[in-house]
């Protein structure tokens, strides 16, 4: 069998032409057209995984924080992207003179000119590389979901490249003393998941769970959109095709057909984790799946089997990935009851379970003959003794260590220069809207400002829009059903009241013009006796041009129609228990049109506030 392998010859590798390029050559350069095509393919796929980690995680947060960990993945691809090209790449596979052991140094700043042979063959090895360093650091960013300060997060994506880089060059660097024993790691079950799920951990702890998060007992909180964190599953699981078949780097010679038998060993990992998680989800929720647990049970196994990817038999492959599924949850049982709060898990998935896929290499490698991915060795139970488990044991030991120890140096450091944590009137309202000005209906954003407006400022948040919703059509609602009320002494509550002013003519004032649908894409053919269409039409009117000739004429200069009040007078000053049943309704019919910011918060409101909080002695000075 092994008789039949044969090599294919490379296209240029060794040409004279080699001799002219400003760049060393190494193993990762070693690449004909056709080994490029599928890097750069690959590359592109893996890319896809940001969007995936992005619905993922932001499917496991609440609604109110799901823009802000979107905001963190963009982070991630630019600020450690840009800093990867910087330093981070010649820190993992820099070839300079002053390369150690430890640390690569040299081809930073990666950009060889027009001309060069090698021009191709490195940009490919470095957009591949690209992908796995964004990939680890955005598996942090679900760890310090929902209690992060952004900037300060922004800080450490920035420099979270040496978290992930250094240890990079140690199992896949020629300098690296790992690689130099003969760690094996083809997929990044250590480099990318052991390190990132590490760094995880560590972010985590030190930034202490969110606000009432353990209040009732361990278990989760309610996800803020569990499809989003399914689609992000299977966005993760197209991703991983490519981050493992496309890590044989190429497809000449050999590496083609284990390329094909690495899709299919990835495949087999996940079956074997899906399984295991829709079995133990059963048993343990008395025949209902818990969304999470599978979940993660799916992304458990496909971390394990990274590392050896194309060095398992299939059936061998199920077993890991099962082992896998029941380390991830395990895992997270284990961290709840820590009290380190991972709201999508990523401490146990691709910390503990990349650490297994690292071991797992040691017990179950075969030699890929003629690849000499293993350097000529085999795993434990394949008769190949105990040195390759030794030193995989070694390697899993060595970058937990780092991942830990570095990101909590790190994360301490930029503490001192700005706050990590948020603030707790902050994290209460939701990232969404005091990093981004996003503010979501019916997330209990209403709530936490009453709550709050006694002990903070908060006068802004009335200036906020609110996301997903048209408030000029929210304010047209309004004065209908103002209109309804007024006339429910009618059978049919109609509304032809407006009748008599439902359309302008022609002769009306010049600064009127607009009352009338003139805009090329928007001129509406309806029935103009239809009284619905005059009452919007009148509406529109009156909000648009009635409020601003009444604050003209006291002098007022008004930008918009925001000091139409929702909430009557009689109403805003009193607690809710006093409310009567009469008002109660009508407070209800309010809080219905999903707009209770719209009246501006003053001075006075504020005072009216702190006395109603019953702590008039807290003399809480009021800021504009």
């Amino acid at each position: 069998m092994e008789g039949n392998w044969t090599l294919y010859s490379r296209i240029g590798l060794r040409s004279p032409n080699l001799t002219n390029t400003t760049v060393s050559l190494q193993e990762n350069f070693e690449i004909d057209l056709e080994d490029t095509n599928w890097i750069l393919t690959s590359s592109f796929i893996i890319f896809t995984m940001q969007t995936g980690f992005g619905m993922l995680e932001s499917g496991c947060v609440s609604i109110k924080n799901e823009a802000n960990i979107m905001m963190k993945n963009l982070a991630d691809i630019s600020l450690g992207g840009l800093t990867y090209w910087i330093f981070g790449y010649g820190m993992s596979f820099g070839q300079g003179a002053w390369s150690n052991p430890f640390i690569g140094v040299g081809d930073f700043l990666l950009d060889p000119p027009v001309g060069d042979a090698l021009m191709g063959p490195v940009f490919a090895s470095f957009l591949f590389q690209l992908s796995f360093a964004t990939t680890a650091t955005t598996i942090v960013s679900g760890a310090m979901a929902e209690r992060c300060n952004f900037k300060a997060y922004c800080v450490f994506s920035f420099l979270n490249t040496i978290v992930y880089c250094v240890p990079a060059g140690w199992v896949w660097g020629e300098h690296g003393f790992l690689n130099k024993l003969g760690a094996v790691d083809i997929a990044g079950s250590g480099p990318v998941h052991l390190i990132g799920g590490s760094s995880a951990f560590a972010s985590a702890l030190m930034l202490g769970p969110r606000l009432g998060r353990y209040a009732r007992g361990t278990a989760p909180l309610p996800l803020g959109n569990p499809v989003n964190a399914v689609m992000g599953t299977f966005v993760l699981w197209w991703g991983w095709l490519a981050f493992n078949s496309g890590s044989t780097y190429g497809v000449s010679g050999a590496k083609w057909q284990y390329a094909a038998r690495a899709a299919v060993m990835t495949m087999m990992g996940s079956f074997g984790g899906g399984c295991f998680g829709i079995i133990y989800t059963m048993i343990k929720n008395k025949g209902r799946a818990d969304v999470m647990e599978l979940i993660n049970s799916i992304l458990g196994a496909l971390v394990s089997v990274t590392a050896g990817c194309f060095l398992y038999r299939a059936w061998e492959s199920l077993i890991i990935g099962m082992i896998g599924a029941g380390i991830a949850t395990v895992s997270s049982i284990i961290f709840d009851k820590m009290r380190v709060d991972d709201p999508v898990g990523a401490s146990a998935v691709h910390g503990a379970c990349g650490f297994w896929g690292v071991i797992a290499v040691g017990l179950f490698a075969d030699n890929p003959i003629p690849m000499e991915t293993t350097n000529g060795r085999s795993g434990l139970f394949k008769g190949g003794g105990w040195y390759l488990l030794g030193v995989q044991t070694l390697t899993g030991v060595c970058l937990m260590a780092w991942g830990a120890l570095v990101t909590m140096l790190l994360l301490w450091i930029i503490d001192r220069v700005v706050p990590i944590r948020m603030d707790p009137y902050e994290e209460l309202l939701g990232a969404d809207l005091t990093e981004h000005k996003i503010r979501h209906g019916q997330v209990g954003v209403s709530r936490a400002v009453s709550a709050l407006r006694p002990f903070h400022r908060s006068n802004s948040i009335e200036e906020v829009g609110g996301i997903g919703i048209n408030t000029g059509h929210n304010l047209i609602v309004d004065k209908l059903q103002e209109a309804k009320k007024k006339n429910k002494t009618s059978p049919s509550c109609t509304l032809t009241s407006f009748t008599n002013k439902g359309f302008v003519d022609e002769s009306t004032e010049q600064n009127e013009q607009a009352f009338k649908n003139t805009g090329f894409l928007n001129k509406r053919p309806g029935n103009p006796e239809n009284d619905l269409h005059r009452a919007i039409d009148f509406v529109t009117h009156e909000i648009n041009y009635s409020q601003q000739k009444k604050t003209e004429k006291k002098g007022q200069k008004s930008n918009s129609p925001s000091n139409i009040q929702d909430i009557p007078e009689n109403i805003r000053n009193k607690k809710f228990k006093e409310l009567t049943v009469t008002e109660l309704e009508e407070l209800g019919e309010i809080n219905a049109s999903q707009n209770r910011f719209r009246f501006r918060y003053t001075e006075d409101d504020y005072r009216n506030d702190v006395i109603r909080s019953n702590a008039p002695g807290l003399n809480l000075k009021w800021v504009d």
